[in-house]
């Protein structure tokens, strides 16, 4: 992604010119937010430090930051996931699994924490790039420019309100201190808020050339339009009809994607923004001029016989939910597991080396089932303490059964089942489902949803959408779990420096 080699120059001058619009006396050759936005590179710049947000901090902190942020705030209260034993050691994400956190958890403020300041960021944009003359910045350079940072804001609002059930809505640049004060919004203003920034993403370009790789895309734009329209029909459903027309309208738009064959190749760092992939977080191996966009993901995802540390197992019902479904022609399993889980099975015992050149005996001494996803794709890789595979947020087989899920949701069952099927027979290798009620077909969608996604973290909000999230906390024995843990509480942080909420 071009816009990351901006990355630390501008987060250093961000730092010194983000609330200088109320003081008196500035330095003369000294960027202010007022002499900072010159010409297009500048707005470049500053949208470096809007995607930063995305990585929870990890360029500004350390390597750890992203998978210690992202995967225990989002994945181990689902019931695909189980914390490894090292997590033990971590209290503070342990309580995540438990449910039994207060909203002092270092965690979720963080998460909370950056989300904010990359909405601070892209609403510094949209309001700088909307002062900047003509002579400074040309029309059609503006527009895909502004179109970028609503999508940023958009995204950030979207992540954190599926995933607290009120949040304050940032909708400016803010230029005093009493600006900083701001209350919790109504949840329907926020999805109106939402919904608003991603329709203003929609002059964003389809694609990008090889030099901007990474950057939102009018696909991306319509795929989380209507990953927000399908969200909010379950929660409206005086309007679920009217939200489930517009989710499928948005899809509609997402053009120009296709299922990537090789399933296991969009995880393992050898095929970075597939032909499926519609938005992707970057990584890199560079270190030219200091750069550090290298994470330490698969040290912990991977067990310690993988020469991980141990931090995220994939549950039971994970794998049985795979083991219960449909088998390949050669009788084989869902070709997905063998690309998610390494476990002990014939196909990993077989003497062709499929676990990193030696069999899965090899390896583990007893059957310890590992994350295969998001694990490097050869031995050398793996011994490396570093790595540099991007992470994708959105891809086309989660536009296909999200889309899938409002045509079946309408009643239109059977334009459903070919999305579906097409993912089954792509990524599965399985044969199609022949569902044809509107309820059995939702079950499909729902396996489909379970054994398409781990580790992309959709399981929970997938649940809290179907009605489902205490049936499956109650199946897998996580006993702390009440309807008050749908959501993560306002983090003390917050409450502590927001007048508004005290």
């Amino acid at each position: 992604m071009k816009t990351l080699k901006y990355l630390v120059t501008f987060i250093v001058a961000l730092s010194a010119i983000s609330c200088d619009d109320y003081l008196s006396q500035t330095s003369p050759d000294q960027l202010t937010s007022d002499s900072y936005w010159r010409d297009k590179n500048d707005v470049e710049a500053a949208m470096s430090a809007a995607y930063s947000q995305l990585y929870f901090g990890a360029y500004q902190e350390d390597e750890w930051t992203f998978a210690e942020v992202k995967w225990p705030v989002e994945a181990y209260r689902q019931d695909d996931v189980e914390p490894g034993t090292d997590a033990q050691n971590y209290p503070n994400w342990i309580q995540l699994r438990n449910f039994n956190y207060t909203n002092g958890n270092s965690q979720f403020t963080q998460y909370w924490e950056s989300y904010y300041r990359g909405i601070s960021f892209a609403n510094q944009i949209i309001t700088k790039v909307g002062e900047m003359s003509a002579g400074s910045l040309s029309e059609s350079e503006r527009k895909p420019l502004l179109a970028e940072a609503h999508f940023l804001r958009g995204f950030y609002h979207m992540q954190l309100l599926l995933n607290w059930q009120q949040i304050p809505v940032r909708d400016a640049y803010i230029r005093s201190t009493e600006a900083l004060d701001k209350p919790l919004s109504a949840r329907n203003e926020v999805w109106d808020f939402i919904i608003a920034d991603f329709k203003a993403a929609q002059d964003l370009p389809e694609r990008y050339g090889a030099d901007h790789i990474g950057r939102a895309t009018r696909g991306a734009a319509y795929s989380y339009l209507g990953f927000a329209y399908l969200t909010r029909a379950s929660e409206e459903p005086e309007q679920k009809a009217e939200y489930l027309k517009a989710a499928v309208e948005a899809f509609d738009n997402v053009k120009g994607y296709s299922l990537e064959k090789n399933f296991q190749s969009m995880f393992d760092g050898t095929n970075k923004n597939c032909d499926e992939s519609i938005f992707e977080v970057q990584f890199s191996m560079s270190d030219a001029s200091g750069a550090c966009y290298r994470t330490q993901l698969h040290r912990w995802i991977g067990t310690g016989e993988l020469r991980g540390w141990d931090e995220i197992h994939p549950s039971a019902t994970l794998l049985n939910e795979y083991k219960d479904g449909d088998k390949q022609a050669n009788g084989l399993y869902d070709a997905r597991l063998y690309a998610t889980i390494f476990f002990r099975d014939s196909y990993f015992n077989d003497g062709t080396g499929k676990v990193y050149g030696k069999n899965y005996d090899d390896w583990f001494e007893t059957d310890n089932p590992s994350f295969r996803k998001l694990m490097p794709a050869t031995y050398e890789a793996l011994r490396v303490s570093e790595t540099d595979i991007n992470v994708i947020l959105m891809r086309y087989a989660n536009v296909m059964l999200m889309k899938a899920e409002a045509l079946n949701g309408l009643g239109r069952t059977q334009e459903a089942l070919p999305l579906i099927n097409e993912v089954r027979r792509v990524h599965g290798n399985i044969p199609a489902a022949r569902a044809t009620s509107q309820s059995d077909v939702q079950r499909v969608i729902e396996h489909e949803r379970m054994v398409e996604f781990p580790l992309e973290n959709y399981r929970w909000y997938d649940l809290r959408r179907w009605n489902k999230t205490a049936e499956a906390m109650q199946r897998c024995g996580r006993t702390g779990f009440d309807a008050s843990k749908l959501f993560y509480p306002v983090p003390l942080k917050e409450i502590n420096a927001n007048g508004a909420l005290k």
